[in-house]
């Protein structure tokens, strides 16, 4: 399976079982893949000014407990 489009036409002849499988798998992979990714970002400083302006609002009360 070399193209998207090759992926797409097997996935769309899975079983309902299998498809089923697929999604799980899918699901975890994915989530791994975002694991990832945010890992990475914050690592490198990607998150810093985000992660500071929410500091911000905790100390000038903007925030509201969930």
């Amino acid at each position: 399976m070399s193209s998207l489009q090759d992926i797409e036409s097997a996935i769309s002849k899975l079983s309902a079982d299998e498809l089923a499988a697929f999604r799980a798998w899918f699901a975890e992979f994915d989530a791994e893949v975002w694991d990832r990714q945010f890992e990475e970002d914050v690592a490198a400083g990607r998150l810093n000014k985000l992660a500071e302006r929410a500091l911000q609002h905790l100390r000038e009360g903007r925030c509201t407990d969930l």
